[in-house]
């Protein structure tokens, strides 16, 4: 069933079909080395609770200082959850990935920390220049997420070394 189901998102995405099917093999990434992989990338989720619950909403991102900060608006959850913690922060995940569907590579990393508003106006303005929002709507509020702990894997063919980036 799964995969029939990943031989569909291949062909509706115009991917070549995947031929390799052998097993894969899960490497773990250093902290240091998960950490560059998420900053390699452009995009990814972050993931706190709302009502009791789970969320995950998908943010382009910039790591500073081993930071990961985004940008979001006025009527986020998550702007509302930081504020009404006075400023000790909401703990939250910050995933970001590269998988290849065809070549069934890649890697994985979930960082995991305190989230706090940015307010220093100085800081604000900063990550307004570095930081452009994908979306149309006002991004007023900066975040910051100092991560706690960072884990990462790399799928990799059952044969290989790992290191392939």
């Amino acid at each position: 069933m799964r995969d029939e189901t990943a031989r569909r998102h291949v062909k509706a995405r115009g991917h070549r079909a995947a031929r390799d099917t052998e097993p894969r093999r899960s490497v773990e990434l250093s902290p240091d080395e998960a950490l560059r992989l998420l900053g390699s990338m452009p995009v990814g989720r972050i993931i706190f609770t709302r009502h009791a619950l789970p969320t995950a909403r998908p943010v382009n991102h910039v790591l500073d200082d081993g930071d990961i900060v985004i940008r979001t608006h006025e009527g986020a959850a998550l702007v509302s959850q930081a504020q009404e913690n006075g400023g000790h922060g909401v703990v939250v995940a910050y995933e970001a990935d590269d998988i290849d569907p065809v070549g069934r590579t890649g890697w994985s990393v979930v960082a995991t920390g305190y989230c706090r508003l940015v307010t220093d106006p100085g800081q604000v303005a900063r990550y307004q220049e570095m930081l452009h929002p994908w979306t149309d709507q006002h991004m007023d509020h900066v975040v910051r997420i100092h991560p706690d702990l960072i884990t990462g894997i790399r799928l990799v063919a059952a044969d290989g070394d790992g290191e392939e980036s």
